[in-house]
């Protein structure tokens, strides 16, 4: 029988090993794109996510410019809002979190937005939970564990764009779960939702950002 000596350690792979045609660079970091949610209704492709900054991308990689512009896009005069794929709604959720919304390209976190603007020398001035989004972001992917379509609870209030279930029984189905479960979802979304932001993963934050 062999025995390993008590000194011997497993061989740390590096990220950029897993390279290739089918792990694209991240626009933000350089680091390799893994799989992380199968193509699904609603998503232009497959979504990738970085193992080291965090972003997520669409249906293929892209660039810096392309990302930057979708991270624009965020942006008003109160700073950069981002669902974060980087919170504790994102892990919970997975396929059903409620940031994935219809039409999505780039998936934040605010490492990510930190190397992305990076390359226009800009830098991350502060980047502070937004407890009303990020309640809501949480409570939705609460509700879309228990519905065929994707976030209709906020769609009818406009803070999101709905994916409905293809049948009309699922859609009538998924409008009665939806207000039987807001309120059990709401008490469930509340702490866990503070906990995220205590660890500093909460599901929605304000990145502000200033030139070098």
């Amino acid at each position: 029988m062999t025995t390993r000596r008590a000194d011997e350690r497993t061989p740390v792979v590096p990220l950029e090993a897993g390279a290739g045609p089918q792990n694209p660079p991240c626009p933000a970091c350089g680091e390799p794109l893994f799989g992380w949610i199968e193509e699904r209704p609603g998503l232009a492709g497959p979504v990738r996510r970085c193992e080291s900054c965090g972003l997520g991308a669409v249906g293929g990689a892209g660039g810096v410019e392309e990302a930057l512009r979708e991270l624009d896009r965020l942006g008003d005069d109160r700073g950069v809002r981002i669902a974060n794929r980087g919170g504790l709604s994102a892990s919970l959720g997975d396929a059903g979190w409620a940031g994935l919304e219809r039409g999505s390209r780039y998936l934040f976190t605010p490492e990510a937005v930190r190397r992305l603007v990076a390359h226009r020398d800009q830098v991350v001035k502060s980047a502070r939970w937004s407890p009303g989004r990020g309640l809501a972001l949480m409570w939705q992917t609460i509700l879309n564990a228990f519905t065929f379509g994707r976030n209709g609870a906020l769609a009818r209030f406009g803070r999101a764009t709905a994916v409905p279930a293809p049948a009309t029984w699922q859609r009538r189905l998924d409008a009665a779960i939806s207000i039987a479960a807001a309120l059990p979802a709401l008490l469930v979304a509340i702490p866990l939702e503070l906990a995220g932001a205590a660890l500093g993963r909460g599901s929605a934050i304000t990145v502000t950002l200033e030139l070098l």
